[in-house]
């Protein structure tokens, strides 16, 4: 008599576009709160070990372990992380992507102790870049801004903000926001535009910078808005620069055309940015070395985001560094980008995390979480980016370190293996055959 063989009921796995598998972690960031981390949710990145995602039409559709994943699902393209960490890609909430010329002139100046603001009322810093800015075509700066994400994304970064501010004009504004908007339709990294007209007073209005508030107030703010050219409005509130009641105009003016609010704030001096940011209800105050403790909690209270730029402080030769830790201890959120501007000329959020621990005392979790969910909040894109989740896009980088300790531990090289952006490996450390420039 022949034995009865048992039916086997094979389950059909789901195709997809994309499996990433065999994680040593798989850095998630997830939460059921859909607002900023804060205090000790800062240290919670949701780690799976062994884990794995699949990816279907540039979307997340799973996320789990290996194991889970690769019962329920198939693809022609399956990439292992073994011995390698998964994490959402960069974002970089602070940028001026968007100019000519260069200042390295203004770092030897630095190096012999002068000052930034020094600089400026010398008509360097901002100004020098705005008058090169002005001389150059929109192609021109085309091409810079290409060459500048394609560095961005191979260092992990797959979402930036951008600020104009280097025009100071209305013609030359809008050159830059259209510049912005070109890039964002060209580039695989995704930009987010910020006017800043209010960067510097220009030249043509040095003894007249009221003249130049009105300006920006009643025809560059309703042009950037009635072209939906920026989806934010900043301003350098500063001494020697814009004081809180033009600043205070300017965000007023901004909210009242539709965009969302920032603030420099508090960089080189106490005069009450983070007061000002959290009184007009800017969704982040930035800078903020000199910011005072009422400031800070201030911000707590209305949930402003402190995004924190640790390479800029460094490159301006202070010694001095917002504190971040205050900022946690009151539950701020705390997000943290790079500031790359030609006075700052870094592309790399692996180096704003290895300073952000070294010089502010973050914890490696508490860098991770600001480069990546608290940044994409800062920006407006938390529901898009900045975890791992269902749903969102599949912005995924693979980082050649066993764990996520070693971010900020390890520096001065690109810890980057692979990059995936909206589903697709655009950067293959590995097989850089497969990397050529976006531009």
């Amino acid at each position: 008599m022949t034995p009865t063989r048992k039916k086997i009921k094979r389950v059909r796995k789901e195709k997809v576009d994309l499996l990433i598998v065999n994680a040593n972690e798989l850095i998630t960031l997830r939460s059921s709160n859909e607002s900023p981390r804060t205090g000790k949710q800062m240290l919670s990145l949701g780690i799976i070990r062994k884990g794995g995602l699949a990816v279907k039409d540039s979307r997340i559709t799973a996320v789990g372990k290996s194991s889970e994943i690769k019962k329920a699902f198939r693809a022609e393209s399956v990439i292992s992380a073994s011995g390698k960490i998964v994490m959402p890609g960069f974002v970089d909430p602070h940028t001026h992507l968007v100019f000519a010329g260069s200042r390295e002139d203004e770092f030897q100046m630095r190096v012999e102790g002068a000052s930034y603001m020094g600089i400026l009322d010398a008509g360097g810093g901002i100004l020098k870049t705005v008058r090169e800015t002005r001389k150059a075509g929109a192609e021109r700066l085309l091409d810079s801004g290409f060459k500048t994400l394609d560095v961005m994304l191979m260092h992990g970064t797959t979402t930036v903000e951008a600020k104009s501010g280097y025009g100071l004009t209305v013609k030359d504004e809008l050159k830059i926001l259209r510049v912005i908007k070109r890039l964002n339709q060209l580039h695989p990294v995704d930009v987010v535009p910020t006017f800043l007209g209010a960067h510097a007073v220009p030249l043509e209005h040095g003894n007249n910078p009221q003249g130049y508030v009105d300006l920006v107030v009643k025809e560059m703010i309703p042009r950037v808005a009635a072209k939906s050219l920026a989806e934010f409005c900043d301003v350098f509130c500063e001494r020697g620069v814009f004081s809180l009641e033009q600043s205070r105009r300017v965000l007023v003016a901004g909210k009242n055309h539709g965009l969302k609010l920032k603030v420099h704030a508090d960089e080189i001096s106490m005069l009450g940015g983070a007061e000002l940011a959290a009184d007009v209800g800017a969704v982040s105050a930035e800078h903020l070395l000199f910011s005072s403790g009422e400031g800070i909690k201030a911000m707590a209270k209305k949930g402003v985001t402190a995004v924190l730029l640790p390479t800029a402080a460094f490159s301006m030769m202070t010694e001095r560094y917002a504190d971040a830790r205050k900022m946690i201890s009151l539950n701020v959120p705390v997000a943290l980008g790079t500031d790359f501007n030609p006075s700052c000329w870094v592309e790399n959020q692996q180096l704003v995390i290895t300073f952000a621990c070294h010089f502010m005392k973050l914890a490696t979790a508490e860098a991770i979480t600001a480069v990546t969910i608290n940044a994409a909040h800062a920006i407006g894109r938390a529901k898009e980016v900045g975890s791992l989740e269902v749903g969102k896009k599949a912005d995924v980088i693979i980082l050649d370190v066993p764990n996520h300790k070693f971010i900020g531990y390890r520096f001065g090289v690109n810890i980057v293996d692979k990059v995936v952006k909206d589903g697709r490996l655009v950067f293959d450390r590995e097989e850089k055959a497969k990397w050529t420039p976006f531009f």
